[in-house]
């Protein structure tokens, strides 16, 4: 069955698509198009969600593990059977270069659930600890908000390990890029998972989002998204005392010590600015280079940039796409001219529109500055735009004190001539996530933040233990 355009389009409620009042436009930023509208969902219709996933409740959580991983595994196929449908859709709605969707955008979601899948066969779901029986038992209804980035790994990222824990779940997309969440919705559908388990409302952060999170039937609310949207779901989840998962933003850091091979430090630094446009919580959007070397550095960057195309995200060559909205691409102009005026050294790029590409999209120029300092804005500050920030250091502990110097601790890199003197600098760094030279994402590894770049962890084990509640049966 191929998702028809209600599905696409409308809330999904109790296993099925729901209408709405109100409509918000989904808009293709690389032509300024509207390609679609969803309904604009409130109080009520997070009610009738709510109710429906905890109707749900008792049924999946009686589930046997088994079953509950097998359901996750067939929405991964059907994730599969779908994949070209998928990468389009989110190439439409929020911008991806149409390789990239194909590749990340779908990949990390499959690799994500069959990593959970794989996780739940080992995990202790229960242990002897003295004359005590220890269980782990699913939280209850979780209510998931998710952003316009990554619009189908960060709904997956939190609904298989819910679903494997044995809860049921809301989730409210993000409005910029909601039309892939319809289409999992009739995945999930098609995969067998009983009505209420996974329900879609459709709306915006103050209105769905807000009311979501404050809604005394839900357990748990799992958030990514900006600091200060996760600053209020916390505030709102408190009134219940609900658990908030918090996956926020991050500033992160690249690390290249003075005996690193500069040409691969700059090249996969670079691609890990870039990616996805810039618009990815972890980018390494600090270069801190040794001052001896910055020019060096800023050189090779320079030159890397060029092989970054910008232009229509449909066309197969191209590695840039548009911002995923007008008001993002706004956004990342106005820290370019803030850059700019701070002083910091345009090395290429900068404010304008790039050149050939559509008048009516949403396009910024890949950016790098030089010679910029930790007090600057653009060394501070989320930009969630392909901007990098080549920063100076005059011996180790200074890098490590510049690479702590942000409020955000999501990721970063160290690349050092040899891995034990990488991974010594890892240690010192404040942050979630580490990769040393280069080292490849593990999608079973924790993935969270310190700081003001959140709270919990996602992915593998320990994103199956976010959904779970601790009990001691003392026998």
């Amino acid at each position: 069955m191929t998702a028809s355009t209600d599905t696409m389009t409308d809330h999904w409620i109790d296993g099925s698509p729901t209408t709405g009042a109100g409509a918000i436009a989904v808009v293709n930023p690389a032509t300024g198009e509207t390609i679609a509208e969803v309904p604009r969902g409130g109080t009520a219709e997070i009610d009738a969600a709510v109710g429906a996933a905890q109707r749900a409740f008792p049924a999946w959580s009686a589930t046997p593990v088994a079953d509950r991983v097998a359901a996750v595994l067939r929405i991964r196929e059907g994730i599969k059977a779908r994949h070209e449908e998928l990468a389009q859709s989110i190439t439409a709605e929020m911008g991806s270069p149409i390789a990239f969707s194909r590749s990340v955008q779908l990949g990390m979601p499959m690799a994500s659930s069959k990593g959970v899948a794989g996780v739940a066969e080992s995990f202790a779901w229960s242990e002897e600890i003295g004359n005590s029986l220890v269980v782990r038992e699913p939280i209850g209804v979780v209510g998931a908000i998710t952003p316009w980035n990554y619009p189908l790994h960060q709904v997956v990222a939190k609904l298989a390990p819910a679903l494997v824990a044995g809860c049921t779940v809301v989730l409210k997309p993000s409005e910029v890029a909601p039309l892939t969440a319809g289409a999992l919705a009739a995945i999930t559908a098609e995969a067998g998972l009983p009505a209420g388990v996974f329900n879609v409302v459709h709306g915006t952060g103050p209105e769905a989002g807000e009311a979501l999170a404050a809604h005394p039937g839900v357990d748990m609310v799992s958030f990514t998204g900006s600091v200060a949207a996760g600053r209020r779901v916390q505030e709102v989840g408190a009134a219940t005392v609900k658990r908030v998962a918090l996956e926020l933003g991050g500033k992160s850091a690249n690390i290249v010590l003075d005996d690193a091979e500069l040409s691969k430090a700059v090249k996969v630094g670079l691609g890990n600015c870039f990616i996805n446009g810039g618009q990815t919580c972890t980018a390494w959007t600090r270069l801190l280079v040794p001052e001896a070397l910055h020019d060096q550095v800023v050189e090779l960057a320079v030159a890397q940039t060029a092989k970054y195309g910008v232009g229509d995200p449909t066309d197969e060559s191209t590695r840039i796409g548009p911002m995923s909205s007008a008001t993002q691409q706004e956004r990342v102009t106005q820290y370019l001219e803030r850059g700019v005026a701070d002083g910091a050294q345009l090395a290429v790029g900068g404010p304008g529109r790039p050149d050939g590409v559509s008048e009516a999209g949403a396009y910024v120029r890949p950016t790098i500055f030089a010679g910029v300092r930790r007090d600057m804005t653009v060394a501070q500050e989320e930009i969630f735009g392909p901007v990098l920030s080549v920063m100076p250091y005059s011996d180790v502990d200074e890098a490590v004190d510049i690479a702590n110097s942000t409020i955000y601790g999501l990721a970063g890199a160290v690349f050092a001539g040899t891995q034990e003197r990488g991974v010594e600098v890892a240690r010192r760094m404040r942050t979630g996530q580490v990769d040393v030279n280069g080292g490849a994402f593990n999608p079973v590894a924790p993935f969270g933040g310190y700081k003001q770049s959140g709270t919990g962890r996602e992915l593998g084990r320990y994103g199956l233990e976010e959904f779970l509640e601790i009990k001691s049966i003392q026998l």
